[in-house]
């Protein structure tokens, strides 16, 4: 094991595009994933002005916000934006196979941040970059770590393609239950969703001194999954006023764009006593006893075509855009028995579980490539 600075086993790659465009993958910041050592997407024939030129298996940085974490390794070849830094490895010095995992560890990053400037868009220089020290064993023992961590990650991506199918299927039951929410040929009466559960109710006169605990969730605790997360506990008197009010098994729903098309939603639980304050920028929608469940309310306002209808009907302009509650008080509805409700939710409630399953096999994971990288 020595220690060697990454300008001593890699190079950044100045290869220009001199043919033709057309057909031709061309890669931006945009296509790659934050924190993923792959990607998929890209554009083909369009207008652009890029001539970065790039080659399979070699890594793709983005230099601009480098604090975004975004570098992949080039499966294809193609065109790339001048703010992505093309790296490959010196032959003989380092095993290809590794630097994706190198270039993807908080380490790199942070010091690639150090050496970022600009204010509005900070960028970082491959001379920065290169002096970057970090500890390498032989090649022999490079080639034996890199089939290691790429076994972890296939291993890894397996599993998140099995939690999006489970997400996937919860949909599907969905429809296949119940029908498409748009559709009036239903099997069920139509009604308004206004009428099977209450919405934005108001605040019941619950005895709650203004030093009792409640749980406070601003937008950034709402999943686009799903859940509640990193709730915090806030004294009722500093939040009583001014922000929307919910309690246990209550369903909330994103109406500000973009949190309403990213999917973001839940059902409140476990609340400090049983009450939530929360932003103002939720729709709370209750379910009625005997009429309708939490599991089925958060599966309608989940499903992409519920969303993509309320899309079209927000008011206001730019970022400020949102969902009124006249849309969701007259959206009409097939509602199945309580008894179909129920039986979804034991379905949804066991889907839950599979994906929570899931994300700890994915953390394993994780903690198993971060211990070979420092090891």
């Amino acid at each position: 094991m020595s220690t060697v600075k990454l300008g001593d086993v890699a190079r950044e790659s100045r290869l220009k595009w001199e043919r033709s465009k057309l057909d031709v993958p061309i890669v931006g910041l945009e296509h790659l994933i934050p924190g993923e050592i792959r990607f998929e997407a890209y554009d083909k024939n369009i207008d652009n002005t890029f001539s970065k030129k790039f080659v399979k298996g070699q890594v793709l940085f983005g230099r601009r916000r480098s604090y975004q974490r975004k570098a992949a390794v080039a499966e294809f070849d193609g065109i790339c934006s001048g703010d992505i830094t093309v790296i490959e490895t010196i032959g003989g010095k380092m095993v290809s196979e590794l630097l994706p995992f190198i270039i993807q560890t908080p380490a790199f990053f942070d010091y690639a941040n150090k050496g970022s400037a600009g204010s509005l868009s900070p960028r970082v220089k491959w001379e920065h970059l290169a002096d970057y020290e970090f500890e390498l064993p032989s090649l022999k023992e490079q080639k034996v770590l890199a089939d290691k961590l790429w076994a972890a990650y296939r291993l890894k991506e397996g599993y998140k393609k099995l939690y999006v199918a489970t997400d996937e299927m919860v949909k599907s039951q969905f429809i296949e239950m119940f029908g498409n929410p748009l559709s009036s040929k239903q099997e069920n009466e139509l009604k308004k969703l206004g009428e099977c559960c209450i919405l934005n109710p108001r605040r019941p006169n619950i005895a709650l001194c203004d030093t009792d605990k409640v749980s406070f969730v601003p937008m950034s605790a709402v999943s686009e999954d799903g859940y509640l997360i990193d709730m915090i506990d806030e004294e009722y008197g500093k939040v009583k006023k001014g922000f929307t009010y919910f309690e246990n098994n209550d369903v909330l729903f994103a109406k500000i764009t973009p949190c309403m098309e990213n999917g973001k939603g839940a059902i409140a639980h476990g609340l400090t006593n049983g009450v939530g304050m929360g932003s103002t920028e939720f729709h709370v929608l209750r379910p009625i006893e005997g009429i309708s469940s939490s599991y089925w309310l958060l599966a309608l306002t989940r499903m992409p075509i519920f969303r993509e209808r309320a899309a079209k009907n927000m008011s206001g302009t730019g970022g400020q855009k949102r969902v009124g509650a006249s849309y969701l008080e007259h959206f009409m509805i097939g509602l199945p028995t309580i008894e179909e409700q129920r039986h979804f939710e034991a379905m949804y409630k066991q889907a839950d579980k599979s994906k929570f399953e899931l994300e700890r096999c994915i953390e394993n994971i994780d903690k198993v490539i971060k211990s070979l990288i420092n090891s």
